[in-house]
């Protein structure tokens, strides 16, 4: 691109960046209160930024002096964060954890993500959203919903809906799950074990083990992280399977068209199978980790900023109902085949 060609496209990106970042600095000053009062975020700054940005666009349609920078913000800034995620994932929390842990936590995941999918798809939800919900509800919530859009191609409208009620039920799991403990009588390895496979967010998991005891908050931190580790896989296959998602309704005009590689897998998946691959083989230095996590958690929530200007609250009203639905009943499948896990196969 040339010298004067990039200065304009960064002037057009400008405002509506701004925008976006100015979104994010609330919603984080928002999430550090929340931490000081209660040690722990609740509701996180991703789910904030995105809450806060559909409030605005419900009383403020952007013009297009806006349009371009949050549309940047909400594409290229999202895949660039889903990117340097690949630098916190490392194959020694896999060999760390088991074979038989490891086995369940992966069965869980794959059980989760079809009876999810097929419920969002019985619910008469869209193929996308259904895809978001399973995926959210199955790895990390939040952070797998944002991972996993730009790769199917999912609208503001789709990722909005899906983060917005599993950000609620999941303040709910963490609050009730401490409640299983006398019904189901487990022991704090087992409750460790269950909290991981359950609970949508790492900081979450803290916050619901942390008052059981210390062996439940590393159990079900270990857990949780290997689970994380999940989303490489699963996105890297539904890049992979994208192109039958451009036959659904609602696929953009002309997009049936055959595809070369670098389009069915995308340029920031490569990225994050490199990144991981570098992470895994000792070339990427602990001292690197903490910032690169920090700019991708950053540019996340700038991303989620954006996708909250561009809703069109009407849109999720109308499958609100549906999606609640689809997401309790999603977590509900989890947290059986996780109870099962853990009582019958004997993983903990």
């Amino acid at each position: 691109m040339r010298p004067d060609t990039l200065g304009r496209t960064a002037i057009a990106v400008l405002p509506g960046l701004t925008l976006c970042v100015a979104v994010t600095a609330v919603a984080s000053l928002v999430q550090a209160v929340e931490e000081h009062l209660v040690h722990h975020p609740y509701v996180e700054a991703l789910v904030i930024a995105i809450l806060a940005g559909i409030a605005i666009r419900s009383v403020w349609e952007p013009g297009p002096r806006w349009r371009i920078g949050i549309a940047f913000s909400a594409k290229q800034l999202l895949e660039v964060a889903v990117m340097l995620l690949g630098a916190s994932i490392s194959l020694s929390a896999l060999v760390a954890s088991g074979p038989a842990l490891l086995a369940g936590i992966v069965a869980t995941v794959v059980i989760a993500l079809i009876a999810s999918y097929a419920i969002g798809r019985l619910l008469g939800l869209p193929a996308r959203m259904s895809i978001l919900i399973a995926c959210g509800n199955a790895i990390c919530g939040n952070s797998a919903i944002a991972a996993v859009a730009p790769v199917i191609g999912a609208s503001g409208d789709d990722v909005a809906s899906s983060i917005a009620f599993t950000a609620i039920l999941g303040v709910l799991v963490v609050l009730g799950l401490p409640l299983l403990i006398p019904l189901l009588g487990t022991n704090p390895t087992e409750y460790g074990v269950l909290a991981g496979l359950t609970v949508y967010a790492v900081p979450q998991v803290l916050a619901a083990t942390v008052p059981v005891s210390l062996v439940s908050t590393q159990v079900g931190t270990l857990v949780k992280l290997v689970r994380v580790l999940m989303l490489g896989p699963v996105v890297l296959g539904l890049s992979l399977l994208a192109a039958r998602l451009r036959d659904e309704p609602g696929a953009p005009a002309g997009a049936a068209k055959k595809l070369g590689f670098f389009k069915l897998v995308p340029w920031f998946i490569l990225g994050f199978l490199a990144l991981a691959a570098a992470r895994s083989l000792g070339l990427v230095p602990d001292a690197a980790l903490t910032p690169l996590t920090r700019v991708a958690g950053i540019l996340t929530v700038i991303a989620m900023a954006a996708l909250g200007l561009g809703v069109d609250v009407r849109v999720v009203a109308r499958v609100g109902g549906r999606v609640t639905l689809a997401v309790t009943a999603s977590l509900g499948v989890l947290l059986l085949v996780s109870i099962a896990l853990v009582r019958g196969l004997g993983i903990a």
